[in-house]
């Protein structure tokens, strides 16, 4: 275990010694979502009976950041140790693809409930915010950080570019964010679209996320979490198989 929490305790100093960019920047961002949307759409939404606008709309705005960050923190990571050559300093030790796989996976987990809390922690000032099922909370944070810190390995390691990272992130990550309720309920959506919202997978993160504070979701948290769980099981069989064979890690 000593190559596997080297390499955690690398990267958790990685994120944390720059927290100022990494932790607080992103609180700053929600708590501007918040002022503008809560703001703007309080007296004219209520997503929920009962449920004030701008208290729906702060467990959203953690949970995006939570994905957010977990994905950025094992991406960019993995992006800058290629673009310096200092990959070679992770890949020489004796640490297997496992060890490799769950130092960067916790890591990115780590810095995203880190943000998330943060988020909750700025908010709780200005909304009043109740958790019902606070399992629910940390499952689907574990779940849905984890997701995303899969996700980032496989993008840091496909990319070999900034800009290939960075497409990832624009075209895929943040839409598949904004489009999963997190500033909307989606029975306030035409039929369509609501069948879209439906294949998304960061929607069941989103709502299951919600749940755990309100009791009340778009879908049951059964069901979200069944899916998210099977996503992350699938893709951390898949990064562990491309780590093991060296995918664009080793030239």
């Amino acid at each position: 275990m000593t190559g596997f929490y080297t390499l955690f305790h690398k990267e958790w100093l990685r994120f944390w010694k720059v927290k100022v960019q990494t932790v607080l920047a992103p609180v700053a961002t929600a708590l501007l979502f918040l002022l503008v949307f809560g703001h703007t759409l309080r007296n004219t939404l209520e997503p929920y009976p009962g449920i004030a606008y701008t208290a729906f709309l702060v467990p959203g705005l953690a949970m995006m950041s939570v994905l957010q960050n977990a994905f950025a923190n094992s991406s960019s990571s993995l992006m800058q140790s290629k673009m310096t050559g200092n990959i070679v300093f992770v890949l020489l030790p004796p640490l297997s693809h496992r060890e490799f796989f769950f130092a960067y996976l916790l890591a990115a987990v780590a810095r995203g409930l880190v943000c998330g809390a943060g988020v909750l922690l700025s908010t709780m000032w200005f909304v009043e915010l109740r958790c019902e099922h606070p399992l629910w909370v940390l499952a689907f944070a574990l779940l849905g950080s984890g997701i995303m810190g899969v996700l980032g390995i496989i993008a840091g390691m496909q990319s070999e570019k900034i800009d290939e990272l960075a497409a990832f992130q624009n075209f895929i990550i943040l839409p598949l964010t904004f489009l999963s309720g997190v500033f909307y309920s989606i029975h306030s959506l035409p039929p369509l679209a609501r069948v879209l919202t439906h294949l998304n997978p960061f929607f069941y993160m989103i709502d299951g996320f919600r749940y755990g504070f309100f009791g009340v979701g778009d879908v049951s948290p059964w069901l979200s979490a069944t899916i998210v769980a099977a996503c992350l099981l699938a893709l951390s069989l898949l990064t562990l198989r491309l780590i093991k064979t060296g995918y664009k890690l080793r030239y």
